[in-house]
């Protein structure tokens, strides 16, 4: 269910244009429009959950499947480094209020990050 404030769900149904890069039944992928990487890429479930928190053990196929569509996307972008990150509160640095998992490329990342 979409929640009518959340601009990622805009996004989802169309009514706010985005860099879409992948589409299927579960998922939406977008083109970050401040990137922090050569390649940043936003995939968001299509059911909007806040943040990671949200999830429970009835949603793990929902979660397996945004990993899955990040290999699909990599492949597309013929990425073969990368990073994947998912900020879960305010903290974490979220602040788009729709669980989204970034996936960074083309530059080399630190560790620890932040």
């Amino acid at each position: 269910m979409a929640d009518k404030d959340c601009i990622f769900c805009k996004i989802v149904a169309g009514k706010i244009p985005s860099g879409k890069v992948y589409e299927d039944d579960l998922a939406f992928a977008f083109r970050d429009i401040s990137p922090q990487a050569p390649t940043h890429i936003l995939i968001v479930p299509k059911e909007h959950r806040a943040r990671l928190t949200d999830f429970g053990e009835k949603d793990a196929a929902l979660l397996g499947h945004l990993l899955k569509v990040i290999n699909i996307i990599a492949a597309q972008e013929k990425l073969e480094q990368f990073r994947v990150v998912i900020n879960c509160g305010e903290d974490a640095g979220q602040t788009v209020w729709h669980l989204h998992v970034h996936l960074l490329a083309g530059r080399a990342f630190g560790w620890p990050p932040g």
